[in-house]
């Protein structure tokens, strides 16, 4: 199945809870619940060390504000991207958050998701 098949209504349906637990987790340096969702091909390209250091000590991944603004989607091949605005409790200003979804053995996972 392609995630293009579904109606913007039907993604966002799925997107906006994967997006907020994200957050959530991002939050509390949950890694372990963070991850859950990853496809394989996300989870082997991941490096470890590096997320782990981005829990312990990035201010703005542990202060995201959990009320987001959804900007769109993006679909191209077997995959979309939902976009949001984001902003810090502790930092001025907003940031881009992306997060790139698709089919991996009849599941909807996550195969990007970044804050710029």
């Amino acid at each position: 199945m392609n995630i293009n098949d579904l109606t913007d209504e039907e993604l966002l349906e799925i997107a906006h809870p994967m997006w907020d637990e994200l957050i959530k987790y991002s939050n509390e340096g949950d890694y372990g619940n963070f991850i859950k969702k990853f496809s394989y091909g996300l989870l082997l390209g991941l490096n470890e060390v590096e997320l782990g250091h981005q829990f312990a000590h990035s201010e703005l991944a542990r202060n995201l504000v959990e009320e987001r603004d959804f900007l769109g989607l993006i679909r191209r091949g077997e995959h979309v991207t939902a976009l949001y605005r984001v902003r810090s409790q502790t930092r001025e200003g907003e940031w881009l958050g992306r997060m790139v979804l698709g089919y991996e053995k009849g599941e909807v996972k996550i195969f990007a998701a970044s804050i710029f």
